[in-house]
């Protein structure tokens, strides 16, 4: 039996604990031919060629433990298997060794082999099968069991308030033969984590002897629930305070805006940590008082990376970048968060070049990007250009399969206009979350492609994805592009049926344009004035109902109420003046129409002319409504008159009108 040299090395290193282990167990006359052992290992660098009969259970076990400690499991089940004997110890350490690693399926196996039933190894097991969320077979082992302890029962009791069981939680509980502050602890703690406050505080009112532990998860519950006075009585009669209770109460202030009863505890702290003066400056600057956080930042005493990322993180927030790039170079010590506020923060910014360069930074500075880095690039690019580099940056570094990455190219891709490439992306990633789903939905629905949209959605649903508001809102629009009036007041339906979604203002907008659409205006206005919320009733509601007069014609004086309620809730959008001014002239109201446009020059209400921006071979061009002044102008127009212009009268679009937003030089954007 050979004895690698790793044990060894460890015996040497841990001979005082082996002595004490030895002495506590009251095996002194072991403690000897231990000893000589080790000294072997001091005269023998290489393994020993056996297993000496003195290297008794007890110390196997010890170090088998130690080994696990250690993470090398495989030598610790090397060490288990060339035991000359074995006691229920050896298993239980073998076990917990395979479930501090995270291995459950060996530990799993190596319990079904245990010759005897162990309390200590079932416990264990209990609390194993809790960690991985196998709830059920905790309860198998736990039944099992001919005796139990407290850590069984309270592992049990915490695994069922975990996994959401609570009432089962509670009942394990009333049925424990013997309470102590951890069992109630636990179950006070599965309230607060299930969000159950009141239970929680009935629970804590019961508790025989309270200490720091359970006052301290009622304050954090308290806090955590905007009930700070609560907690600030608690924490004022608590027998004895830790840091950590201190610091709860600090950032409760901080979250609440009580800055000046937040500074006034700061200030009565019997001590402070890292944690403490990094809760200051991110609360202060929460508060937008990003001055008085850089005052603290500078006097504390010790500022680790989490107290830099704070204070810059701050600044970033403000759009700073000037100071928070200051104290990024002061910096000795950045993680990869220190990199990624930063990056973010320019890209937020519009300084993609700053950006850019913070990425190449960080990777000659050997840092890895991850999801965070990645989707902060990509959402600031600008163009086909830019958007395919960050493209060839996601692969390189493997998150083309991330599936926060894969969406936010989805999404840019659509941005974009390029739909085929947003499909690729969408087809190469394997995990498909709604938010995947929902952004090649829109991708397809916002470029004209309902039908496709439609599909996707269907695919979305076969999948098992649930799908949420934003989702409808591209489901609806497919709709409206596709002319699915019926199935678009289906959906809608369902909404609320189906999903138990609220339809907003977007739903119905969306549903609203349908019908319009399709002339069942009378239909559109009965859903604006009847059916939803007047909270709902916004200016996409409003001018979605009023286009659809402005097409299909209808009560003129209802149209002016609309167009009077629009303009209220955007008095200064020209869109909303453009609109009612085309309502009248679909009309003949000539002088009204004359009105809009007086209204719009006397309160200097100007139309911003709509433009579409494209990309070839590396050139943006930009054309705005009406605008001639391209060198190319006459192709453009020449092109759009011969091919494009046939293929939207068959759309339904009226050539009467465009010939007369012409004229009148009022056009929608």
């Amino acid at each position: 039996m050979i004895m690698p040299s790793s044990v060894c090395r460890l015996h040497l290193s841990k001979l005082s604990a082996i002595v004490r282990t030895l002495g506590h167990f009251n095996a002194s006359s072991l403690a000897q031919p231990n000893l000589e052992l080790l000294q072997g290992c001091l005269r023998r660098p290489n393994p020993i060629p056996a297993l000496s009969k003195a290297f008794n259970v007890y110390s196997c076990n010890f170090e088998i433990t130690n080994l696990g400690r250690y993470g090398k499991v495989k030598e610790a089940r090397n060490l288990f298997d060339q035991m000359p004997e074995r006691d229920a110890v050896s298993y239980a350490s073998m076990i917990n060794v395979y479930l501090k690693n995270h291995d459950l399926p060996n530990a799993e196996k190596l319990f079904q082999t245990m010759p005897t039933s162990s309390l200590v190894a079932e416990s264990s097991m209990i609390n194993g099968y809790v960690k991985a969320g196998h709830i059920d077979e905790a309860r198998k082992v736990f039944d099992r069991m001919e005796n139990r302890n407290v850590y069984s029962w309270t592992s049990l009791i915490s695994g069922y308030f975990i996994c959401g069981q609570v009432e089962e939680g509670r009942r394990l509980f009333n049925h424990m033969p013997v309470k102590n502050v951890v069992s109630w602890t636990t179950v006070l703690l599965g309230y607060v984590r299930n969000s159950m406050i009141d239970e929680a505080r009935h629970v804590f009112d019961l508790i025989p002897e309270r200490n720091t532990v359970s006052c301290t998860v009622m304050i954090k519950a308290f806090v955590g629930n905007d009930q700070l006075d609560e907690a600030l009585d608690l924490f004022n009669n608590m027998p004895q305070r830790n840091l950590y209770t201190w610091n709860i109460m600090l950032s409760g202030y901080l979250n609440a805006n009580r800055v000046s009863e937040a500074i006034e505890l700061f200030n009565s702290m019997p001590q402070r940590n890292a944690i403490s003066w990094t809760t200051m400056v991110t609360g202060l600057a929460d508060n937008n008082m990003v001055e008085l956080a850089r005052g603290y930042f500078d006097r504390m005493p010790n500022k680790d990376v989490a107290a830099w990322n704070a204070m810059i993180t701050s600044y970033v927030h403000e759009g700073l970048m000037t100071e928070a790039s200051e104290l990024f170079y002061l910096m000795r010590e950045r993680n990869i968060v220190t990199w990624n506020v930063m990056i973010g923060g320019y890209a937020k910014s519009g300084s993609r070049g700053e950006a850019l360069k913070h990425v190449i930074l960080m990777l000659r500075f050997c840092f890895r990007p991850n999801a965070t880095t990645i989707t902060s690039v990509l959402s600031s690019c600008e163009g086909m250009m830019e958007l395919m580099q960050a493209h060839v940056l996601v692969i390189s570094h493997g998150f083309d399969h991330e599936t926060l990455v894969a969406n936010v190219l989805v999404t840019m891709y659509s941005r974009n206009g390029d739909v085929t490439s947003a499909r690729l992306v969408f087809e190469h990633l394997g995990a498909k979350d709604a938010v995947s789903w929902t952004a090649m939905i829109l991708a397809y629905s916002n470029h004209g492609y309902g039908h496709y949209a439609l599909q996707v959605f269907a695919c979305m649903l076969r999948s098992g994805a649930k799908p949420d508001e934003i989702t409808f809102v591209g489901v609806l629009s497919a709709c409206n592009h596709a002319g699915l009036v019926e199935k678009g007041q289906r959906l809608f339906n369902s909404m609320n049926l189906a999903y138990d979604l609220k339809p907003n203002g977007r739903h119905y907008s969306c549903l609203v344009d349908i019908l319009g659409r399709a002339g069942l205006v009378d239909e559109a206005t009965r859903v604006v004035c009847e059916e939803m919320p007047a909270c709902e009733q916004d200016a996409a509601v409003l001018g979605a109902l009023l286009g659809a007069y402005r097409l299909h014609g209808g009560d003129v004086r209802m149209a002016n109420r609309i167009g009077k309620e629009l303009l209220e809730l955007e008095p200064a959008s020209s869109g909303a003046y453009v609109l009612i001014a085309n309502v009248y002239a679909a009309h003949g109201k000539w002088e009204e129409f004359a009105q809009v446009r007086k209204k719009m020059k006397e309160r200097r209400v100007k139309k911003v002319p709509g433009y579409s921006q494209i990309e070839v071979k590396g050139r943006s061009h930009i054309f705005f409504a009406g605008d001639r002044s391209h060198p190319q102008a006459a192709e453009i127009y020449g092109l759009l008159q011969e091919r494009l212009l046939p293929q939207i009268c068959e759309m339904g679009y009226s050539k009467g009108n465009s010939s007369f937003f012409c004229s009148h030089q009022i056009s929608e954007s």
